[in-house]
C-alpha cells in the first residue's frame, strides 16, 4: 500500500471524528455564545466555513457524508416512535397539525418572497 492510500474504514473513521469535532465545536460555540441556533447548525456553519477556507478538504468528509446519507432514514425512525407514542393525544393533534400546517405556509411564503425578491435583484445587475 502506498503512503498516500488509506484504507476506506480509516477515510470513513477519519471522517466522522473530523464530523463530530465540528458538531462539538458547535455545541460548544452555541452554549458559550448567546446565538439562537442550536449547535448543530452553528456545527454545520463551521464546517461550511472550513470547508470554504480550505482548512477541511472535500475528500475528508465526503465519503463519510455520502455514508450517513445512505441510512439517514434510520436516523428519523426514534422521531417516528415518539410520534406514534403519542397518537392518544386526543385533542392535542388538531392543534399541532394547524401549527405545523401554518408554519410551512408561514416557512414557504417567506422562501417564496425571498426568492422573488433576488431573482430581481439578480436581473437588475
Amino acid at each position: 500500500m502506498s503512503a498516500g492510500v488509506r484504507p476506506p474504514a480509516v477515510r470513513f473513521l477519519g471522517g466522522l471524528g473530523a464530523l463530530c469535532a465540528f458538531a462539538a465545536l458547535g455545541q460548544v460555540v452555541s452554549g458559550v455564545l448567546p446565538l439562537p441556533l442550536p449547535g448543530s447548525v452553528v456545527g454545520l456553519l463551521l464546517l461550511w466555513g472550513a470547508l470554504s477556507a480550505g482548512w477541511v478538504r472535500l475528500p475528508w468528509v465526503e465519503d463519510t457524508a455520502d455514508g450517513l446519507l445512505g441510512v439517514l432514514s434510520l436516523l428519523f425512525v426514534p422521531a417516528t416512535v415518539g410520534v406514534v407514542a403519542f397518537l392518544g393525544a386526543g385533542w392535542a393533534w388538531p392543534v399541532w397539525l394547524l401549527i405545523l400546517t401554518a408554519g410551512a405556509l408561514v416557512g414557504g411564503g417567506v422562501a417564496g418572497l425571498s426568492a422573488q425578491a433576488l431573482a430581481r435583484r439578480a436581473d437588475d445587475a
